[in-house]
């Protein structure tokens, strides 16, 4: 692995705001720390720029210890590069000498070449003789990425990196910073509280929650595949439904019979256990020939589809993802089947 933490315990006081956080990331690959504020991602991200110390662990990057609780590397000899959510730009400085601000060991003439070459790369060569005030604020972002990059380091941080921007800049940029990092075989690590940014940028996501790592995967496997209740709850949209074992993985449900592709370690419970099913909008389609109806409740336009929370005769709510030429109005019932493919168990009450 490229970059690796084993066991990192990061405390304030009492607190362990990072809590025996492990992982890896292959060179050449884009990692991502999602999660709610306040659930340590950023001090994992620091711990790893060696802005904090560790309390416990260890952190290797590029073949190297960088941390443990006994020895610290400073940040300036990781190899590291950083991008801060507010970018840190100096205001004084023109674009080209913030880019060229981290090249101090090379010639003037070696360090001009340098961030001349990576301003191309980022696209903004037109703005090398700008102040960062005269920029908006993707294109600071950009000068902040190449500032970070024009050193070469091994690994790239990002922090929130487009918190600051709208949504519509906030998407194109993120497939342009992943682009980029890929152009340049980076392996980089960002953290988010969004998920969309995420799944854009990220070839594998780790979720956390207070200061624990609940789950290390592909976005895909996030989704279809959750390992806990929380990654279930924070990545997309789903509602659970009561079900009853009748079989391995097979549940008996009010929706009739569904078989479950994973259980989360209860695989052999007994027949009548109870467990609640995590059904995905995807996996309720709408079918007028149904003879299982449901009534609209909400519906909230998405362009392409409708996202329509249904109610069932008992009570229970669905979600349904629906192509937006079903335009049914609120309290219109509607048919609808059931094709799970990638339904999860839990016990009841399991976190």
């Amino acid at each position: 692995m490229w970059l690796e933490l084993d066991g990192v315990t990061r405390r304030f006081g009492e607190r362990k705001v990072v809590d025996g956080l492990s992982l890896g990331l292959p060179r050449g690959s884009i990692g991502c720390l999602l999660g709610p504020s306040g659930c340590g991602k950023t001090t994992a991200l620091r711990c790893i720029a060696g802005f904090e110390p560790v309390d416990a662990g260890v952190i290797r990057a590029h073949e190297r210890v960088l941390s443990t609780s006994q020895m610290h590397t400073p940040p300036e000899n990781r190899e590291i590069g950083m991008v801060f959510q507010d970018y840190a730009l100096f205001p004084h400085l023109t674009v080209i000498e913030n880019v060229a601000f981290g090249l101090h060991k090379r010639t003037r003439a070696a360090r001009i070449r340098r961030a001349e070459e990576i301003l191309a790369t980022v696209g903004l060569t037109e703005y090398r003789s700008h102040h960062p005030h005269q920029l908006s604020g993707g294109q600071q972002q950009r000068v902040a990425l190449a500032r970070a990059l024009a050193p070469e380091p091994t690994i790239v941080l990002l922090d929130e990196p487009f918190s600051s921007l709208d949504i519509e800049l906030r998407e194109r940029l993120g497939d342009e910073v992943r682009g980029l990092l890929k152009s340049q075989n980076t392996t980089a690590l960002l953290v988010t509280h969004d998920q969309q940014e995420a799944f854009a940028v990220a070839d594998i996501v780790g979720v956390m929650r207070a200061g624990r790592l609940e789950q290390w995967d592909s976005p895909y496997q996030l989704y279809h595949r959750p390992r806990t209740r929380f990654v279930a709850d924070f990545i997309g949209q789903g509602v659970f439904i009561a079900g009853e074992v009748v079989a391995p993985l097979t549940y008996q449900t009010e929706l009739g019979v569904l078989r479950a592709c994973c259980a989360n370690g209860h695989g052999e419970l007994t027949a009548g256990a109870k467990v609640d099913l995590l059904l995905r909008p995807d996996d309720v389609v709408h079918d007028d020939a149904s003879a299982l109806r449901a009534r609209v409740c909400q519906r909230a336009f998405r362009g392409a589809a409708f996202l329509y929370t249904l109610r069932l005769d008992s009570g229970t709510q669905v979600l349904s993802l629906v192509p937006s030429h079903h335009d049914h109005a609120v309290g219109e019932y509607i048919g609808i089947r059931i094709e799970p493919d990638h339904v999860v168990a839990f016990m009841p009450g399991e976190n």
